[in-house]
């Protein structure tokens, strides 16, 4: 049976570079906010060569028992530097083999959110690579999935933006923006992106117009009820989605979006809203799955 939800832990991937502690600290506050206890994940993976042809290769005992003593340094470093940063939050680790996005995936079904960093590999690597973690975990993950991108993002103004197209995917992820708001004492700016030849058909009517931010205002007006303490806006703009939410992100404390979650690798979100603005936003990106996505 899986734990009540407020009482659900913060699970974060430790990146094994010590620089990289964007992540961690995104999720040590989130988790002090929320007073839910943290759990660092540090998944090692299988040894991997190196060696030149003419070395002789350790037994697999002696590599695999080096991964792990590197694993549990990093652990250490990082369970620590969480520890510095919020005292007041219970905190624990996890040493574990396999590749990082599917061992995150597994610890998402009974967590709050699960949060990573995010570095730029290419397209290709990004996909294909082992390294590879923020795709796949967006796309199988049974929480919200946070992308906290290095270095350090400064907000000029407290506000989260979430993207609205009317969709199940994009109601969750409204949900999750207004909660995250709340919790920041921040503002919340919903957006509506009208695309030419998108869903919504042409856009030379103001009809096609005003039928958006009907279906904006009533997309949210449960959840505004809801937080009143929350200072909403709403805007209805032209373009293309990728590029209005990645300007939007610009001064954001966070962009909030919604995943349709996929089976295989094949339909692994490429090309999607929620791809994109991970290449481009200018802030952590939360991506929230539908509550109905199938399980992976």
């Amino acid at each position: 049976m899986s734990p009540p939800e407020e009482h659900r832990a913060i699970v974060v991937g430790v990146d094994p570079d010590p620089s990289q502690r964007m992540a961690v600290a995104w999720a040590a506050d989130e988790a002090a906010r929320r007073r839910v206890p943290l759990y660092l994940v540090h998944a090692e993976g299988v040894p991997t060569g190196g060696y030149r042809k003419s070395e002789v290769r350790p037994s697999w005992e002696e590599w695999n028992q080096a991964l792990h003593e590197a694993g549990e340094h990093v652990l250490r470093e990082a369970v620590a530097f969480a520890e510095e940063r919020q005292p007041g939050v219970e905190i624990s680790g996890l040493l574990a083999e396999g590749a990082p996005a599917w061992v995150l995936r597994d610890h998402s079904h009974d967590a709050t959110a699960v949060v990573v960093g995010f570095q730029h590999l290419g397209r290709v690597k990004e996909v294909f690579s082992p390294a590879s973690v923020a795709l796949p975990l967006m796309a199988h993950a049974r929480c919200p999935v946070v992308v906290v991108p290095e270095p350090e993002h400064i907000a000029l103004r407290p506000h989260f933006v979430v993207g609205v197209d009317g969709s199940a995917h994009s109601a969750a992820a409204v949900d999750a923006a207004f909660q995250e708001a709340a919790l920041h004492g921040a503002a919340l700016r919903a957006v509506l992106v009208l695309e030419q030849g998108g869903p919504y058909g042409p856009l030379d009517t103001r009809a096609t117009v005003q039928e958006c931010r009907r279906l904006l205002a009533e997309t949210v007006a449960g959840r505004a009820a809801t937080y009143p303490e929350v200072e909403l806006g709403q805007d209805v703009v032209v373009g293309h989605p990728v590029e209005e939410l990645a300007k939007a992100s610009a001064q954001a404390l966070g962009l909030v979006v919604g995943t349709r979650g996929r089976g295989g690798f094949t339909g692994m979100l490429l090309g999607s809203v929620s791809q994109g603005v991970l290449h481009h936003a200018h802030c952590p990106v939360i991506a929230v799955p539908s509550p109905h996505a199938p399980a992976a």
